[in-house]
């Protein structure tokens, strides 16, 4: 979820006046897709694979301010990925399979999306393992009227093959052709990173998420942990869903973000906008029919930002016997803005008790890592 200062309400007017000028504009570049995507076939598993989707932003993606919701560029990250792994897992003879989002990478969220933009995703195969291939996705936000375009965001995406018919089989993953041996050891280093890090956050996430205060609670304890801690409650239905009948990753990152800007307004009561998202990890599918509650709650907060952990849980509506299960978890970092989209100082967190205060503590270590990590990035840079 983003929130930022409120556009003008021309951007939304652009919308009905620039449709032609889109549709025209992404016949062409559909047309090029096809013939990348043509190659694409032809080339088999001895290239990396691309794709794009376009897609003009309208009022019905954004929030209350006319800002693109973060969780929306999410889900079309997924939709990109989903269609270039499934595109080149059945590049070979075997059974049909559809590319199943196992994991998402730390993303950042480079600059904001407006009403009217046209957001373009590229992504592209950049590592296969024998069962697993690698997604890096960019998306930019063009203004059609003037030219201009930005980065908006990037993100890297692990995906496993499983079988049409029998989605517990997980398919081969066709190998592609790196342009040197470095770049193919450079990708098996984050495969084995990545591996690490879901079997570490596995073994941890079956940890029940207590819930929210009362409201006399919440009116005495503000910027605590129950304060700001919320949930949400989906039944997944059909249009949630894959040709597996599991829901969409996609879907699924795009409530996750709902729930993250809710805990962030609440803890700051101003404008807030969804700054990075570390790994998404998928630990078990959902199934069209279940209930699925997602949950928010603070674990750390710094100057001038907030890390917020995420948690999803799904249960059978009609076995209950089977109970409830973690399927995915991850941790959203949130800015606090001003009416001019200056960052604002965050209100510390009133931490209670030993087991906040260690979430608090690990919070802060992977805080610092980050930003040891974007510094070290900027020096490479320059």
């Amino acid at each position: 979820m983003r929130c930022f200062r409120p556009r003008s309400s021309k951007a939304v007017d652009e919308v009905d006046r620039t449709a032609v000028v889109v549709e025209k504009r992404q016949a062409s570049q559909n047309q090029q897709v096809s013939r990348d995507v043509g190659a694409g076939w032809e080339a088999g598993a001895q290239q990396g694979p691309k794709a794009q989707l376009s897609r003009i932003m309208r009022p019905n993606d954004a929030n209350i301010v006319g800002n693109v919701h973060g969780g929306i560029i999410l889900k079309m990250i997924e939709e990109a990925g989903c269609i270039i792994g499934t595109r080149h897992c059945n590049t070979q003879n075997g059974d049909r399979c559809l590319a199943a989002l196992v994991r998402v990478e730390k993303t950042e969220f480079l600059s904001p999306v407006f009403i009217g933009e046209v957001a373009h995703v590229t992504a592209e195969i950049t590592y296969t393992s024998k069962h697993s291939l690698e997604v890096q996705v960019k998306v930019k936000a063009e203004n059609i009227l003037t030219g201009n375009e930005k980065l908006a965001n990037k993100a890297a995406l692990w995906y496993v093959p499983c079988s049409l018919q029998n989605v517990d089989k997980i398919m081969e993953v066709p190998p592609i052709k790196y342009a040197s041996e470095e770049q193919e050891e450079e990708g098996r280093k984050r495969y084995e990173a990545q591996k690490m890090d879901r079997l570490e956050t596995k073994a941890r996430i079956e940890e029940v998420v207590p819930p929210p205060p009362n409201q006399e609670d919440l009116l005495k304890e503000q910027h605590t942990v129950g304060f700001s801690q919320s949930s949400l409650i989906h039944l997944v239905g059909p249009s949630d869903c894959t040709l597996h009948n599991y829901v969409h990753g996609g879907v699924t990152m795009k409530l996750m973000d709902e729930v993250a800007g809710i805990v962030a307004a609440r803890h700051c009561n101003t404008n807030i906008v969804t700054a990075s998202v570390d790994a998404i990890n998928f630990h078990r599918k959902i199934k069209k029919g279940c209930v699925v509650t997602v949950t928010g709650r603070l674990t750390f907060v710094s100057n001038k930002s907030m890390e917020i952990e995420v948690l999803v849980d799904a249960s059978s509506l009609v076995d209950a016997e089977k109970g409830k299960y973690r399927a995915v978890s991850a941790f959203f970092t949130f800015i606090s803005l001003d009416k001019d989209n200056k960052p604002l100082p965050v209100p510390p967190l009133k931490i209670d008790g030993e087991e906040e205060q260690r979430r608090f503590d690990e919070g802060k270590a992977r805080y610092l890592q980050n930003k040891a990590k974007r510094l070290a990035d900027k020096e490479r840079q320059q």
